[in-house]
């Protein structure tokens, strides 16, 4: 076997965690594609021999590719931070690889949302060491800080998250009768129902991309939140054609809807105490179509 023809498959039986990697960092199901890729190319071209750790390695290099993706997408993102959702993983029994399950069951979509309000350095910090358990040493010689800097952005984060952290969640069992009955009150025009439902300070993000920017909207309360289903869920549900799937989205309770065979949203559901703390919803077309979500049987 020939030198390149190892690498590549040292490489190939590091891929899941080097995606997992990514797509904890960005958020996006492409962008995570891009950045495995990227390293790709980067360590076919890097001689390896002198490496000790081969996975630490390939982990360094996804991440400083997702460093500078990340730093590149803040001087660029047109949509608003606070309607925007990251990619979810959509996981519905019997279509859904193995891979994107375990990526599902590793983070929560909430998490995801309050990690993209955080600064590259911060981000990379607090994943490489809270999640994945990098050394401050490796992470800051990664990063070409000191490891008091690097301590500094993960405390920083750390609060962040702490600040925004849900209870913890009702088992599945109940997320699925929650989430049931939400679209059950919505499509019957129940507000009190729908009232019930909610935490008081329930937080509903519709992220509509670029295509639809008026539709993306944050909204926060219950009664504004509930009046949103209303006026805007309850008339797309009544609609012909318009079906609900049942899905795991990033491993809690959600739905895929489906209208004459398109997924036309996501919705993903924080659900504890019997009460829904955040609802997120992608609607953008091009996002949902990369995401090729399988309709159930």
């Amino acid at each position: 076997m020939g030198e390149d023809e190892w690498l590549a498959e040292r490489f190939e039986e590091h891929r899941g965690h080097l995606r997992t990697v990514a797509y904890r960092m960005l958020g996006s199901h492409a962008e995570a594609d891009d950045a495995v890729q990227d390293a790709w190319l980067r360590v076919s071209r890097s001689d390896p021999e002198r490496v000790e750790n081969l996975g630490g390695w390939l982990t360094t290099i996804v991440a400083r590719v997702c460093l500078n993706m990340l730093r590149s997408r803040r001087t660029r993102r047109e949509s608003s931070l606070d309607s925007h959702v990251p990619d979810p993983v959509v996981r519905i029994p019997g279509s859904q690889p193995e891979e994107d399950a375990l990526l599902a069951d590793s983070v929560g979509l909430a998490l995801l949302v309050v990690l993209d309000t955080l600064t590259p350095a911060e981000r990379l910090a607090f994943v490489l060491h809270d999640t994945f358990d990098l050394p401050f040493e490796e992470v800051a010689s990664m990063m070409e800080r000191t490891p008091a800097a690097v301590r500094q952005l993960a405390s920083r984060a750390r609060r962040r998250v702490k600040g925004a952290a849900v209870p913890r969640p009702d088992d599945l069992t109940r997320q699925r009768e929650v989430v049931d009955a939400f679209f059950a009150a919505a499509r019957g025009g129940d507000f009190d129902a729908l009232v019930g439902l909610l935490d008081p300070d329930v937080v509903l993000r519709i992220d509509g991309g670029v295509r639809y920017a008026t539709a993306s909207r944050a909204l926060r309360g219950r009664e504004a939140v509930s009046r949103q289903a209303e006026s805007g869920l309850r008339p797309l549900l009544s609609r012909p054609g318009m079906l609900l799937r049942p899905a795991l989205v990033n491993g809690a309770a959600g739905m895929v809807a489906t209208l004459r065979g398109s997924t036309v949203s996501v919705i993903g559901f924080s659900i504890a105490g019997g009460r829904i703390l955040e609802i997120d919803a992608i609607a953008e077309p091009e996002r949902l179509q990369a995401m090729a979500v399988a309709p159930l049987a």
